[in-house]
């Protein structure tokens, strides 16, 4: 069986060409280069690839450890009819 990290992983280096070695669960998003648009843009992508509805709320995805705890806690959320986690919010941004 494939894990969240390893999908998001393969989705990672196909869409964004990055070095599989970058991509460790420790790695922040924005020193691999992803901006808050571009994280926007990820979560386009994770919804398509794991097939999830992102909520409205914000959450702080800092690195990509972040990233696979959120996909997860949608696919729980969603798999179990429970209340889904928040949405992304940049780190680069004020919190609301």
């Amino acid at each position: 069986m494939t894990t969240t990290f390893e999908r998001l992983r393969a989705l990672l280096i196909k869409d964004y060409h990055f070095a599989p070695e970058s991509l460790t669960l420790e790695a922040p998003l924005e020193e691999l280069g992803i901006d808050s648009l571009g994280v926007a843009d990820l979560l386009f992508n994770i919804e398509d690839e794991f097939h999830v509805s992102l909520p409205n709320q914000p959450v702080a995805l800092l690195n990509i450890g972040d990233v696979v705890r959120f996909i997860d806690e949608l696919i729980d959320a969603q798999e179990g009819d429970t209340v889904p986690p928040a949405s992304f919010i940049s780190p680069l941004s004020p919190a609301p």
